[in-house]
């Protein structure tokens, strides 16, 4: 199988924030933020895959500091760990004023997409091989996550068959 460093599929968008972007107190939207890490974590993993890919999961999205209107957000992201059809993809945002420079660390995420076929079924994607620290850290605790997110989903799954499909207001 095929072998790709971390930095293969590296990507960075940046943006600046609008009023349209922005709740009533002058912050970005979480979904608008939460759109922003989807897509980049969609494009680090086709850069890796080279393939189509879905989301399998969304790690949470912890808000750690509000990105205000005016501000540049900018997301980082990259594989950090392979599985044969699965990716996990790290991704980090950072804003900054433009007018003063102060950055701020704002949110990280881990997501999981999968690759595809053209019958939309899963296919095998290369081995993600880390270099630096940090991507060795992230790819050596990546099991670590694995786990608590095939435990989530099996509670998710247990809750999804209590609550069914009815009507529960009637």
């Amino acid at each position: 199988m095929e072998i790709k460093f971390c930095r293969h599929s590296f990507v960075v968008k940046t943006s600046i924030v609008l009023p349209s972007d922005t709740n009533n107190y002058g912050t970005l939207f979480g979904g608008r933020l939460m759109s922003y890490i989807d897509d980049v974590a969609a494009i680090a993993a086709i850069r890796h895959a080279r393939a189509p890919v879905v989301t399998a999961s969304t790690d949470s999205v912890d808000f750690l500091h509000p990105i205000y209107e005016g501000n540049s957000v900018c997301l980082e992201a990259f594989v950090t760990y392979t599985g044969r059809t699965s990716m996990e993809v790290f991704v980090k945002v950072i804003s900054e004023d433009l007018l003063n420079g102060n950055r701020n660390l704002c949110a990280m995420s881990f997501l999981t997409m999968v690759a595809v076929d053209k019958h939309n079924k899963p296919t095998p994607v290369p081995q993600v091989v880390p270099e630096s620290e940090t991507e060795k850290m992230l790819h050596d605790s990546a099991l670590k996550r694995a786990a608590i997110r095939k435990k989530r989903k099996e509670e998710a799954a247990g809750m999804a068959a209590a609550f069914g499909t009815d009507y529960p207001w009637c």
